[in-house]
C-alpha cells in the first residue's frame, strides 16, 4: 500500500471488467492497465514500485503510464480529504477502467462527473417491476407488450419517491375477483394512486480536487490540462503574461532580488567609519 495520500483511486460509474477492456491499448500498456485494475484502493501505482513486481524498467512503466493518461484511464492531481481535525491536501492517481474523455475528467474535478451510460440497452427498473408482478399476484399477469406500455407511469412513481414495496402495495391489495383485465386494472391503479412528488432536501457537498501535469506536475484545472498535459508541456506556445506598467515577469523576480540585495549591501558600507569607532 502506498504512504497516505499516494495511493490509487478508482474513479466512479465504471462498466463490469471484460476481457477486451484495454484491447485498444498496446500490449505493454494494457498488461500495465490490467494489473492496475485488479490492485485495491490506496495500492502504491508508483514506478518505482511497479518496477519491482512487473517485467518493465522505471522509464517504461512511467512512459506507460502518460500513454495511459493519454487513453483516459488514468490522471494526477490532489484531493482534499477532511475530517472533524484536519483539512489535508493529498497526491492521488485516478484511475479509470472505462477510458474517459478531457470533459468527463473536468466533470470529476467538479464531483459531479455523468454516470456511465450501459454499453448495451437493458431493461428498466420500472419494466422489471412489472414484468415480475406476475410470479406473487397470478391474476395480474402482464404480457411484454403491457409492460411496455405502462413502463412510464411506474417510472413517474419512482421519479416521485416511491419504493417498489409502496407500488407492489398500491398494485396488489384489495384485488377483485377475478381480475378480468390485469392491465387495465393496474393502468387504473397507477393513475389513481399516484403519489405526491417528494422533495428532498438539497445537499450541496462540494468536492475539492485538482489535477496536475503529468510532465511538469504543476497543478491546473482540468480544462486547461489538455489529455493530462499543461499548455507548454503539449508543445503550444503561452501567451505573456500581463500586470501593471512595471510589474517584473515571473522570470525575472530572482534576478531583480538579487539586485535589490545587491543594492542594500553597498549601501550598508559607510566611508570614513571602521570598527572599534
Amino acid at each position: 500500500m502506498a504512504n497516505p495520500g499516494y495511493g490509487k483511486r478508482s474513479a466512479p460509474d465504471q462498466r463490469p471488467r471484460d476481457k477486451h477492456d484495454f484491447a485498444h491499448l498496446p500490449a505493454r500498456e494494457a498488461s500495465i492497465a490490467a494489473y492496475i485494475d485488479r490492485l485495491p484502493e490506496g495500492a502504491d501505482i508508483s514506478v518505482k514500485t511497479l518496477a519491482k513486481v512487473l517485467p518493465y524498467g522505471q522509464c517504461a512503466l512511467r512512459t506507460a503510464l502518460n500513454r495511459l493518461q493519454d487513453a483516459g484511464h488514468l490522471r494526477r492531481g490532489s484531493e482534499c480529504v477532511a475530517n472533524d481535525e484536519v483539512l489535508l491536501w493529498v497526491t492521488r492517481t485516478f484511475f479509470s477502467r472505462t477510458a474517459r474523455d478531457d470533459e468527463w475528467w473536468a466533470a470529476f474535478t467538479r464531483g459531479d462527473a455523468p454516470p456511465e451510460r450501459p454499453q448495451h440497452p437493458t431493461r428498466s427498473r420500472a419494466f422489471m417491476l412489472l414484468a415480475a408482478l406476475g410470479r406473487t399476484t397470478p391474476s395480474l399477469t402482464l404480457s411484454a407488450a403491457d409492460c411496455t406500455a405502462l413502463e412510464p407511469q411506474v417510472g413517474e412513481w419512482f421519479e416521485r419517491g416511491a419504493t417498489e414495496t409502496e407500488l407492489l402495495h398500491a398494485l396488489t391489495d384489495g384485488l377483485p375477483t377475478p381480475v378480468h383485465h390485469a392491465a387495465a386494472l393496474v393502468r387504473r391503479r397507477l393513475t389513481d394512486k399516484m403519489p405526491p412528488e417528494r422533495v428532498a432536501p438539497a445537499q450541496q457537498r462540494t468536492v475539492l480536487r485538482t489535477l496536475e501535469c503529468s510532465e511538469c506536475r504543476s497543478p491546473g484545472s482540468a480544462e486547461a490540462l489538455i489529455g493530462g498535459r499543461c499548455r507548454p508541456c503539449r508543445g503550444e506556445p503561452v501567451a505573456a503574461p500581463t500586470g501593471p506598467n512595471g510589474a517584473v515577469p515571473a522570470n525575472g523576480v530572482r534576478d531583480r532580488m538579487n539586485d535589490v540585495r545587491a543594492g542594500l549591501a553597498r549601501r550598508s558600507v559607510r566611508p570614513g567609519r571602521s570598527n572599534g569607532r
